[in-house]
C-alpha cells in the first residue's frame, strides 16, 4: 500500500492505465496537481519500477510516461478502490 499512498499517487497511475503519456498530458488530466508534485511521484513511481520513463528522440526532446508490468498490476486494486468508493456514495 506504501506504493499508492502518496497524494495524487492512485491519479497518475489511473491516468497512465490507458497507455502512455506525456508529462504535459498528465497535468492536463489532473489539473490540481502542481507541476512539482506531478515530477515528484511519476520519479517515486519510477524508482519503485511502478512507471517507465522513455525519452523520445524528437525535437526538442519529448518523455513519455507508461505503466511497467508493476503498475499494470496495480489497476485491479485501484479498480476496487473506486467501485467501493462509488457503493459509498451512492443514496
Amino acid at each position: 500500500m506504501a506504493v499508492i499512498g502518496g497524494a495524487w499517487t492512485v491519479n497518475v497511475i489511473w491516468y497512465l492505465r490507458a497507455g502512455p503519456r506525456r508529462f504535459s498530458e498528465l497535468r492536463l488530466d489532473i489539473p490540481p496537481i502542481s507541476p512539482k508534485v506531478l515530477t515528484t511521484r511519476l520519479r517515486e513511481l519510477e524508482d519503485r519500477g511502478v512507471v517507465s520513463r522513455a525519452v523520445k528522440p524528437t525535437s526538442p526532446p519529448s518523455v513519455e510516461y507508461s505503466l511497467t508490468e508493476l503498475g499494470q498490476e496495480l489497476i485491479p486494486a485501484i479498480d476496487g478502490i473506486v467501485r467501493v468508493g462509488q457503493k459509498m456514495k451512492a443514496p
